[in-house]
């Protein structure tokens, strides 16, 4: 990991001035912002609060497609940042819409789209007229922005619908993750070292029917990636990949559980190092650690996985998530 040097704090002290600035110039009236707990939508929320304070309503967005326990962090970070935040159990609206929805592109629009009308709906409670994202230059950049090739439509940028009731305001537009990470720890922002989660949520680590069941699958499958590689990490088998999750594919193969036959799905493991996200290397993990993740996935998601990968892809070819 890259330790910020003085020179670092004190451009992100200038950078956290001018972008409290140019909200407050932009801002005249009530906002929203969607707060995933991630950094980037958090750095967001604490410029946007210091610059135009009760204005300011931040809503967090439970899609049913989040990491284990990922609500409750949320709330408690943003309890310790001293800014309110609504939650809004919005499961079911995005199980439904994303019913039968297979290819990834579709995927990220759907989710889009569905975010913006959960708002539209939600600025009626607080007359808003801006919506406040956490948008940085790599999400705009892959969804094909200034006349570049679309790679994946981020959900807060091509996955945005063309006609829709609220100013969308973007501080961090021309940031990459590096220096949004710079100016989370000047702002004491405990996520600072949070590792990505993608917009979408376990949507795009579902390959094929995004269904409850498989989610909750991916997101066991998940859970127990990011607790060994920790331990690992921890113990000094290995560094802290920048980002390391499991992926769920619809792919089955015949298993044996006991004496039983199964059927089971396929869950890969992925562990990438990176400094900004727009490239990135496979980080190596230790056999013993994959041994210790394969048994666990299989043990505890008996009958549905019974097959476990390591993807050993950089980016490019690959990105780092798998949709």
């Amino acid at each position: 990991m890259i330790n910020p040097s003085v020179g670092d704090y004190l451009k992100a002290s200038v950078l956290i001035e001018e972008a409290v600035g140019e909200l407050r110039s932009k801002i005249d009236d009530a906002a929203i912002i969607a707060c995933s707990g991630g950094i980037d939508s958090t750095v967001a929320a604490v410029l946007a609060h210091r610059a135009v304070g009760s204005l300011l309503h931040c809503v967090y967005v439970d899609t049913g497609l989040m990491r284990k326990g990922e609500t409750e962090e949320v709330l408690s970070m943003f309890s310790d940042l001293g800014i309110g935040l609504k939650v809004m159990d919005e499961s079911d609206r995005f199980f439904h819409h994303l019913s039968e929805v297979i290819d990834p592109e579709e995927k990220r629009k759907v989710i889009g789209e569905q975010f913006i009308r959960v708002f539209e709906e939600e600025k009626d409670s607080c007359d808003a007229k801006f919506l406040v994202q956490g948008t940085i230059a790599p999400d705009w950049i892959e969804s094909g922005g200034g006349d570049r090739e679309v790679i994946k439509s981020h959900h807060n940028v091509g996955g945005l619908p063309d006609e829709m009731d609220l100013q969308i305001v973007e501080p961090l537009r021309e940031f990459y993750k590096d220096e949004v990470r710079t100016i989370a720890r000047e702002l004491g922002i405990d996520s600072s070292e949070r590792q990505p989660f993608p917009g979408p949520g376990l949507a795009v680590r579902v390959l094929g029917e995004v269904t409850p069941e498989r989610v909750e699958s991916c997101r066991e499958a998940c859970s127990i990636v990011e607790s060994h590689i920790e331990k690992a990490a921890d113990e000094g088998s290995c560094e802290l990949p920048w980002q390391y999750f499991a992926a769920l594919l619809p792919v089955r193969s015949v298993g044996v559980h006991g004496d039983t036959r199964v059927h089971g799905e396929t869950v890969v493991v992925r562990a990438a190092t990176s400094i900004d996200g727009m490239s990135a290397r496979y980080s190596p993990i230790p056999h013993e650690v994959l041994g210790e993740i394969s048994t666990e996935i299989t043990n505890s998601l008996k009958g549905q996985i019974n097959r476990v990968v390591f993807d050993i892809t950089n980016k490019p070819p690959g990105t780092i998530e798998w949709e």
